[in-house]
C-alpha cells in the first residue's frame, strides 16, 4: 500500500515539474536580420533563379573599402539557404540571412536556433571554416556553402 501511494505522489510531482517547464521564444532569428517572408530576395530586388545576384549595388565605391555581396542560393532538402556578407577593411562586418527554410514550425524552430549561431561563428572566425550546428546539418551545410560563395566574390 505504501508503494502505491509513493508511486502516485512521485508521478504527480513529476507531472507538475514537466508542466511547469518554460521554453524560450524563437526571438534570435530576428537578430540575424532574417525576416521569414516565404519569398526569395536578392540584393538587386529581382527574383532569384538559384544563382547569386551581384550587381552594381554590391560593388565597392571608389572611395571606400566597404563591399556587400550575396552568396549563391544553396538548395537543401528543406529549401534554399542564401546569405549576404558585408565586408569593410578586409573584415566581415555583417552577415544577413537572405533566405532559409521557414515554411513550418520545425523549420522555424531549427533555423531560429541555428542561424544566429552560424552568423556569430562567421563574425568570430572571419572565415567559412565554422562549426556545424547539431540538429541543423542541412541548414549548416547550405549556410557554409553560400558563405564560401560570398567570400570567393569578396576576394576575387
Amino acid at each position: 500500500m505504501k508503494r502505491a501511494a509513493l508511486t502516485v505522489v512521485g508521478t504527480i510531482a513529476g507531472l507538475a515539474i514537466l508542466l511547469g517547464f518554460k521554453t524560450q521564444p524563437l526571438g534570435p532569428a530576428v537578430a540575424t536580420g532574417f525576416a521569414p517572408t516565404g519569398g526569395t530576395s536578392t540584393s538587386s530586388g529581382s527574383p532569384n533563379n538559384g544563382s547569386s545576384t551581384v550587381g552594381p549595388a554590391n560593388q565597392p565605391a571608389a572611395s571606400t573599402s566597404r563591399q556587400t555581396v550575396t552568396g549563391d542560393a544553396v538548395s537543401t532538402p528543406y529549401g534554399p539557404v542564401q546569405i549576404k556578407v558585408t565586408s569593410s577593411g578586409g573584415q566581415i562586418t555583417d552577415v544577413e540571412v537572405v533566405q532559409a527554410p521557414w515554411s513550418n514550425g520545425t523549420d522555424q524552430q531549427i533555423n531560429g536556433y541555428a542561424l544566429p549561431i552560424l552568423v556569430k561563428e562567421t563574425l568570430d572566425t572571419q572565415t567559412a571554416n565554422i562549426d556545424m550546428v547539431s540538429g541543423a546539418t542541412y541548414t549548416s551545410n547550405g549556410y557554409v556553402m553560400s558563405l564560401q560563395s560570398a567570400l570567393d566574390q569578396l576576394h576575387a
